[in-house]
């Protein structure tokens, strides 16, 4: 198992929005970690490119580019995040983005707490791949 702790958790019996909640986090370490190696810059432009591909519109993006890559459990998930209510959505962002993200997040906190950080990589990349050959920014 690749987690930071052996705590033990049942991603299964989590809501969408708990799984929302800790993929935010894992999607920023892969979009930071990649800015990162990728060369020092100035803090204020790492930020700037973070903020641009962790944003609900860029998230929403690249979540669309993957469905079709998911699992039928990865489906499942990305689903129930997709369906969740938050309670509310940020003013600045289209709703059918906000949920589409938030799926985004669902998965990526479900597939890191099940273990399966290779799994993460391997959409991680699919990503960021897509967006090359679709000539959007990459984020770096």
């Amino acid at each position: 198992m690749e987690r930071f702790l052996e705590d033990p958790c049942d991603p299964k019996q989590l809501s969408p929005l708990t799984l929302a909640f800790l993929g935010d986090a894992v999607f920023e370490i892969f979009v930071r970690e990649r800015l990162a190696c990728a060369g020092s810059r100035p803090v204020s432009e790492l930020h700037r490119l973070s903020v641009r591909s962790v944003c609900c519109g860029a998230q929403a993006s690249m979540a669309k580019r993957i469905v079709p890559e998911l699992t039928e459990e990865e489906v499942a998930v990305f689903r129930r995040g997709k369906n969740a209510h938050p309670g509310h959505v940020p003013k600045n962002a289209d709703q059918s983005d906000y949920h589409e993200a938030t799926a985004l997040e669902a998965l990526f906190g479900y597939l890191y707490l099940c273990g399966r950080v290779g799994r993460l990589r391997e959409l991680f990349e699919k990503i960021q791949l897509s967006l090359l050959q679709s000539g959007e920014p990459k984020g770096n």
